[in-house]
Formats: structure tokens, C-alpha cells, sequence
């Protein structure tokens, strides 16, 4: 197998492999975890071409970022590190969730992950959710302090609008916008993405897998996932609506079968040529901590769909139903 394609993150910003690592699982979100096998992954990864690893100050409060610390300080030179600010856990009930764009709030934050991952700068910091109280001049101004004084080398979005990108975009140079974006999700096509074409900026899809259930790994959250999976919380995982969205993956199959393929292969392979049907730079960063799902996913960067292929793959999204998450007012798709 030929070598993972490289991308640029938008004008001037890094190069990295066109398919990254969401790491929030190795320590977050989806169960208990091998810790073993989850730092065999990370190795495993940058083995086979992977530069870009994704984490968050809130996945697990801090403990995703102090997980990839070791990896991340002994590979620094080769590697493009993600973190993200703006998700407010609360210690008393971790089922809680507020935002913050706080200039003050953002300073503590950026601290707070250099600190736990060992490192003097991070590559790319996302605000991870839009408060829409503060202004995003204002916040995205205090990121471009951090760059400017070195703890922050290009910035990052995710989950806001059209209008917000462009607000931010004139502040300071926005390298990516993080989103979801799947066979199972379409809706930031309407405006995030043609403006992100518009300004160069790349789109780093986020659960471009939707969360395993398009590999066909589980069926119903309720039944087939543990009590403490965050996935048993999302509407369209659960109920009559698991059920309803589980018929949608037929086509998914029937390609993969056609390719000798997974469907997990082509679903990725559909979310990376997005590139190309819209223009833009796209990063996919499926997440996993296991070594057997990395190969399966790395081998879908060489995936091309024929056009037949993704007409047969294009009215999926238009019939899954039940939201994204329980609460939508954490995500842009209310302010679009």
C-alpha cells in the first residue's frame, strides 16, 4: 500500500496526512478502553503515515490530553497536535455541560493543555463550541495573541456558521473548521462549506463514521452499548429511530460488497472526496483505538467511488431521523 497523501490546513497553514486520528475514545465518550492497545494505535498510526491527532481540554476533563502526552512529546517534530477550549465540564456532574469563549477563560485554558501534554506550543487550537455571549471577534483576537506570542501556531473553529467563519476569518486566519460531516450528516454543506471554499479554509469532518454506526459495529445504543457510552444520549442511535436509520445502510453495503470493501472504508472514501465535489481541503479524523479499525480506515485514502457509486450513496442523508445530539443548541445548525 502506497503512502498516505499529505494536505495543507488552509493558506499558509500545516501539512498533514489527508486522513488524521480522533483520539477522544481512547480515553472518553465510548466505555472502558485498553490503554495498551490504544498507545499501540498512536504508534501504529504515525507507522503508517498519520500526522494529525486530534484531542480536547473536556474529553475526559483533561485526561485524553495527559493520555497522548508521552506519545506526543516523543514524536513532537513528526506529528501536527490538535486541542481544543470552550466546552465547560461541571466537576459536580459531568453530564453538564456549559461554553465559554471568556478571554480570561481561554488563557486558562491554552495553559492547562500545554501543561498536561508536555509541550510549548500546540499546532492547531479550536474553539470547540461558539458562546454566543462573547463576541467571536473578541475571542478569536485573544487566539491570535496566543499565536503571536508562540503557545498557538495556527488557529481553529468548530461548529459554528457561515457568517461566524468569515467574522473570525477577518480577525485572524482560520486554518480549519471542525464539523460533522458523514453519509449520515449533510447540513453544513448549505453555507459552512462554500464559505470555507470561499476563504481557503480546510474542513476537518469529526464522526465521519457517525460514531461506528455506519460500520454496521452497533445497532441500537440502548441494547448493544454499555451504560456508559455517550452514545446512548444521541437520538438517532436509540428507539424507533436506531432502528429506521439502521435500513439506510443497505446501500452502503452493497457498495462495499461491489469493492471488496468495509462500509467503513466507504463512508470515509465519501467524506474525502467531498474534496472534490466542493473544492476544499477535507481531513477526515475518524477516531479509534485499535490497531485492526486504523488499517481498515488508512486504506480507504485510496477508495475512489464512481459516480454511480455516489449516486447511490446520495439520498441517505435526506431520510435519517432523530438529531445529531439531544441538544442541538450545541452545535451551529440553530444559528445557521
Amino acid at each position: 500500500m502506497s503512502a498516505i497523501a499529505k494536505a495543507q490546513l488552509g493558506t499558509g497553514g500545516p501539512e498533514v496526512s489527508v486522513q488524521g486520528l480522533g483520539c477522544m475514545g481512547m480515553s472518553f465518550a465510548y466505555g472502558p478502553t485498553d490503554a495498551d492497545e490504544a498507545r499501540a494505535t498512536l504508534d501504529h498510526a504515525l507507522d503508517l503515515g498519520v500526522t494529525f491527532y486530534d484531542t480536547a481540554d473536556m474529553y475526559g476533563a483533561g485526561e485524553n490530553e495527559k493520555f497522548l502526552a508521552p506519545f506526543v512529546q516523543k514524536h513532537r517534530d513528526e506529528i501536527v497536535l490538535a486541542t481544543k477550549f470552550g466546552i465547560v465540564l461541571d466537576p459536580d456532574d459531568p453530564s453538564k455541560r456549559g461554553i465559554s469563549n471568556d478571554p480570561a477563560y481561554i488563557r486558562q485554558c491554552i495553559e492547562g493543555s500545554l501543561t498536561r501534554l508536555g509541550v510549548e506550543s500546540v499546532d492547531l487550537y479550536y474553539m470547540h463550541r461558539r458562546d454566543v455571549n462573547v463576541p467571536i471577534e473578541e475571542s478569536v483576537g485573544v487566539m491570535a495573541e496566543l499565536v503571536a506570542e508562540g503557545k498557538v501556531k495556527h488557529l481553529g473553529l468548530s461548529e459554528v456558521t457561515a457568517d461566524e467563519l468569515r467574522a473570525a476569518h477577518a480577525v485572524h486566519p482560520i486554518a480549519a473548521v471542525q464539523s460533522e460531516w458523514s453519509l449520515f450528516s449533510r447540513d453544513i454543506e448549505q453555507h459552512v462549506v462554500p464559505a470555507a471554499a470561499d476563504l481557503g479554509v480546510a474542513l476537518v469532518p469529526y464522526s465521519p463514521l457517525g460514531r461506528g454506526f455506519l460500520t454496521g459495529s452497533f445497532t441500537n445504543a440502548s441494547s448493544d452499548l454499555g451504560s456508559d457510552d455517550f452514545r446512548r444520549t444521541m437520538p438517532r442511535f436509540t428507539g424507533d429511530n436506531a432502528e429506521a436509520n439502521a435500513a439506510l445502510l443497505a446501500p452502503i453495503r452493497a457498495v462495499a460488497e461491489s469493492r471488496d470493501a468495509t462500509p467503513a472504508q466507504v463512508a470515509l472514501a465519501w467524506v474525502q472526496q467531498r474534496a472534490q465535489v466542493h473544492g476544499l481541503t477535507v481531513v477526515p479524523i475518524p477516531g479509534t483505538r485499535k490497531r485492526t479499525r486504523l488499517d481498515e480506515n488508512t486504506a480507504a485514502t485510496h477508495l475512489i467511488l464512481t459516480d454511480s457509486e455516489l449516486e447511490l450513496l446520495e439520498p441517505i442523508a435526506d431520510q435519517v431521523v432523530g438529531g445529531r445530539y439531544a441538544d442541538m443548541s450545541f452545535t451551529s445548525a440553530g444559528r445557521e
